[in-house]
């Protein structure tokens, strides 16, 4: 059997804790992920980390992973002599698996006891990095997965079956989420229940709109006259063009909101779409609109710097 150094693949330390490896797992999967990624054997390094990940964010399989010792990468090795009793009872021989293998299997092997048949298993669970665009998270959309996951044979054995899955991703998922598919996973064993497939899902930024849990935000950029005097703009959603109304004496930074604009799950209520207002100056005015200004600078009043001079004050 031949060594992964699965921290190395990661760029974790070996006393790294969950979180960091969860967020070295999910900065790599969006570099490398094959839909996506223009990197070199992107394929290959999105399924080494969806591996190394597997086992290093499970307490147990970490632990019997770091209790196989160091070696280096690709190097071929034994587990240390004790740890088949205390890891992978019933495991076989290690010479014809891989280690990806192992560990997927790890503590789940079928194994005849007292001589009788083996009982049924549930199948083993999968799991999967999925990239969606904004529209495909707000919407939703059917994907398609090419899996190449761990199942049963006839003898309780483990190993690896091509197999395309179909999902449905349902409207409002967000980044970070992880979603479960009952009985998408690895067939069972006996008569054994099937497993179930996760899906860890990142969604890719929008130009426009920003995501918050069910809330979306947008810039709004006003003219300095549509501000004060209030204006009625077309403004675009992920679902449509809607026209906003924009009150009299609206300050930026101002949030005007479209209730149920925003992302939806189910049958759930809708989030909020926030429309930010920054207020524009145009860069280049003619003479006639320059004197504008003028007239306006002579005759108003206003000084939004009078709280200055007082709030200064020790």
């Amino acid at each position: 059997m031949k060594y992964k150094d699965y921290y190395a693949i990661l760029g974790v330390k070996k006393d790294a804790i969950a979180d960091d490896i969860k967020s070295a797992y999910r900065r790599l999967a969006r570099k490398y992920h094959p839909d996506v990624s223009k990197e070199k054997n992107a394929e290959e390094k999105f399924k080494e980390m969806g591996e190394a990940y597997e086992t290093l964010k499970d307490p147990e399989k970490r632990a019997a992973y770091d209790q196989l010792g160091s070696h280096a990468a690709g190097q071929e090795f034994r587990p240390p002599p004790d740890w088949e009793q205390q890891f992978a009872q019933g495991a076989g021989a290690f010479d014809d698996i891989d280690l990806a293998d192992l560990f997927a299997a790890f503590g789940q092997r079928p194994g005849r006891r007292g001589g009788g048949p083996p009982p049924p298993m549930r199948g083993h669970d999968f799991e999967a990095g999925v990239s969606l665009s904004f529209a495909q998270a707000f919407n939703g959309a059917e994907i398609q997965l090419q899996m190449n996951g761990l199942e049963w044979d006839e003898n309780g054995n483990g190993r690896r079956v091509p197999r395309t899955i179909s999902v449905r991703i349902p409207r409002g998922v967000t980044s970070g989420e992880r979603l479960r598919v009952p009985g998408k996973g690895g067939a069972g064993f006996r008569g054994g229940p099937a497993g179930d497939l996760y899906l860890e899902i990142e969604v890719a930024d929008h130009p426009l709109f920003r995501v918050s849990g069910k809330d979306l935000f947008m810039d709004l950029p006003l003219t300095p006259w549509e501000a004060v005097l209030g204006t009625e703009v077309s403004l675009p959603t992920p679902a449509g063009e809607v026209s906003l109304k924009v009150p009299t004496g609206t300050r930026a930074g101002q949030k005007l909101r479209l209730g149920g604009r925003g992302l939806q799950r189910g049958s759930a209520s809708a989030g909020h779409l926030y429309a930010i207002v920054r207020i524009e100056v145009p860069s280049v005015v003619d003479e006639a609109q320059r004197d504008l200004y003028r007239k306006l600078a002579a005759t108003s009043n206003f000084d939004p710097r009078a709280h200055l001079e007082r709030e200064a004050k020790l």
